[in-house]
Order: structure tokens, then sequence, then C-alpha cells
């Protein structure tokens, strides 16, 4: 793979806007330019992916969404840099308590989807993503509500790490979180691991007995399909959603359109 003075990996997902079905979404590589300097530290990564992503998106008067998990912060961090230096008069959107904090925290205007009909750009990292710019998310456990604000943004932005960046899922990342209502927690595990195979695992938290509760006070499963596969998983997710009791999957399908990877 060539290298590039670039700092980051960047994809492009490009939708035919003439044909409204997901389905004929396409992929176009456009760049990719990891980072080259040896010794790079994870951290400075995803800062370089979080500064490119808001440095080349993010403009005055936008609504923001702003994703969740650690790479997060980074975006917040230009952010707030950005709206010190050029007044952007931003308003942002947050997927999750943890980013409603971080806006709070930088002394930026936060708003919510009661308050704003769409989103201009929404920002957020991804536990894995393959070469079509399909992603699992939810590892952090704030899937759902990173999935309602992305659906309801004009762009959709990916910030992540060179570890998250694969050919196909299943390569980093080995299963998909599914956010499940508590009372039919097993009804749904015994479901999916007996139409869709592999093993479905209630999430344990690690600082409390019992399992984790999301921020919409469900339950998350965690399903090991098995590893990679050449899988549908617009399908996969499809069946997984029409379970009842499942409130949404960490899949993102023909969602993405453009991906920085530090």
């Amino acid at each position: 793979m060539r290298q590039l003075r670039g700092l980051f990996c960047y994809h492009q997902l490009l939708r035919n806007p003439t044909i409204p079905s997901p389905s004929n979404f396409s992929t176009v590589i456009t760049t990719r330019a990891y980072a080259s300097v040896q010794g790079m530290s994870v951290e400075e990564a995803k800062r370089k992916a979080a500064f490119a992503a808001v440095d080349n998106h993010v403009r005055k008067n936008q609504i923001v969404g702003v994703g969740s998990g650690s790479t997060i912060v980074h975006a917040v961090d230009r952010l707030k840099e950005r709206n010190a230096q050029e007044d952007l008069n931003i308003r942002c959107v947050p997927t999750s308590f943890q980013a409603r904090q971080l806006i709070l925290d930088a002394g930026l205007v936060l708003s919510d989807l009661e308050r704003e009909a769409q989103v201009d750009i929404t920002i957020d990292g991804c536990d894995e993503s393959d070469d079509n710019l399909t992603l699992i998310k939810g590892g952090g456990g704030c899937l759902t509500q990173e999935k309602i604000v992305a659906a309801f943004s004009k762009e959709f932005v990916v910030i992540a790490d060179y570890r998250k960046n694969s050919s196909a899922l299943g390569q980093q990342w080995k299963y998909v979180p599914i956010e499940v209502v508590p009372f039919a927690w097993k009804q749904v595990k015994e479901k999916i691991e007996s139409e869709l195979g592999g093993e479905a695992k209630l999430r344990m938290a690690k600082a409390k007995a019992g399992p984790v509760v999301t921020d919409n006070s469900n339950f998350l499963l965690d399903w090991y399909w098995g590893g990679e596969g050449d899988k549908d998983w617009d399908q996969v997710n499809s069946r997984i959603v029409m379970i009842p009791g499942v409130l949404e999957t960490g899949l993102f399908v023909n969602m993405a359109q453009k991906a920085y990877f530090g």
C-alpha cells in the first residue's frame, strides 16, 4: 500500500442521488493516506482523525451531532478550539450521557432532536469499519441514540484509529452489540442463536453487580457470529431488528458517507 503525506486514512461513500434505495450505495476509496510516523500512539491517531473531520466538515451555524466514545473526546476538543477562534455558532446534539457532558464541559451550545428538525453533520466513532463503510458500533453501549442522530443527519462522518479499519467485519471486532428490552433478553438471545447461529451473550457490568444498563434503561446482547464471513449485513440487521424485544443493533449499514482513520 502506498504511503502518502497525509496523516489519516480517508474513505468516501458516494450515493447516487437519483436512486433512493440504500442498496444502491457504492463505495469509492478516494484517498488512503495512512499515518506513516513510526511509534504513533493510538491516542495520537484518534486525535488526528478527529481534528481532520472537524476541520473538513464543520462550518458556521451548523447543527452538529456529537457521537460517543474515546475518539469523540478529541473531536469535542477541536470543536471547542474552533468555536473560541472562529465563533462558529454551532448547536450540538448529543448521542449519549457522555456526549452531553462533553458538550457542556466544552462550553458548547447543547441542543436535542426536539429542537432540531435535522442535523447538518454527525461525527462519531466506530468499533470496526469494512471497505463498504459498514460499521459495528455499540462497544460503549450507546448504539441506539447514535443511530437515531446519524439517521437524521445530512452527513455522517466516522472517526477512528487505524485499528478499526478492516476490509471485512470480524477481522478486528468479533461481536455485534444489540440493545434489548430487559424482560425479553433471554427470548431474544435464543431467537438470534437459533436463526442466525453464533452466541449472543448478555453483557455484564464491571463496576456493578449484574448486566450493563444503557442510557435507555435496556440490556445489551453481544452477538458473536463466528468471525469473518461474507454476510449480507443489511439483511442480517433487518432480521435482528424484526425480533420482538430488540430495540436496535450496532450494525450501521449504508449510513456513513466518510471515514477518517488516524
